[in-house]
């Protein structure tokens, strides 16, 4: 399928925009908390030194993390269903990227409550958002794609092919490419990542509330999560 016909598709079937919204969702949501925590992690990490042993240490929790959500989500799966396990990942995205976006536009009045811990705004910041990036790496493995390939299941034959054509076509790209193109006109309009900072926080909190009604929407949870749990019980 080409692109126009990929496009075409999604618009006439509501179930496959839903698993579009979350491809998209995703890519896009997570590419926007990414860069900024990237500069913010370079500004509390300033020596190469620096940088490098933290992302080691990012590196291990990522796989720690990888390596228990591959454990977690079977049993997710078998005790919650699909419709909790689709959920998970747009909802504590969604409280990370608030956290993330709070302490970096709103630091200064959290500094003293910050200070009891012994961390400073920028480096709690630094810390959330690694969680986020941490979790998103470790869920997309374990929850996010094995929810949307057992999205697929109920679909017959022709839609099952067209939709993962279409959402390969449109969606994959569009989600890796959209925060990047969404950053990119923050800074031509407002002069730097810093002063677009305001607006992507914005911008990455409609995007993750999209993605948690994507997951929770009538259409994916009827057709697959419903003949699911039947088929379970």
């Amino acid at each position: 399928m080409g692109t126009m016909e990929s496009l075409k598709f999604l618009v006439s079937s509501r179930y496959i925009r839903d698993l579009a919204t979350l491809v998209v969702a995703y890519g896009i949501s997570i590419n926007l908390v990414e860069v900024t925590w990237k500069s913010k992690l370079k500004a509390q990490f300033p020596t190469p030194n620096e940088y490098s042993s933290f992302m080691g240490d990012f590196s291990t929790a990522t796989g720690i993390a990888t390596f228990t959500m591959m454990l977690l989500s079977q049993w997710i799966f078998n005790k919650y269903g699909w419709g909790v396990a689709a959920k998970i990942t747009p909802t504590v995205l969604l409280l990370t990227g608030v956290g993330f976006f709070s302490l970096i536009l709103f630091g200064d009045p959290l500094a003293p409550a910050l200070a009891k811990f012994g961390l400073t705004p920028l480096l709690a910041a630094v810390y959330v958002g690694a969680m986020q990036n941490i979790f998103s790496k470790s869920a997309k493995y374990s929850l996010f794609d094995p929810c949307k390939e057992m999205a697929y299941i109920p679909l017959d034959e022709d839609t099952k092919v067209k939709g993962k054509a279409a959402i390969d076509v449109v969606c994959n790209p569009l989600g890796k490419s959209g925060g990047a193109l969404i950053q990119q006109f923050m800074i031509l309009t407002f002069g730097s990542l810093a002063n677009s900072t305001p607006n992507l926080g914005s911008a990455g909190f409609l995007l993750h509330g999209k993605f948690v009604n994507a997951a929770s929407d009538s259409g994916v949870w009827a057709v697959t999560f419903i003949p699911m749990l039947a088929a379970h019980d």
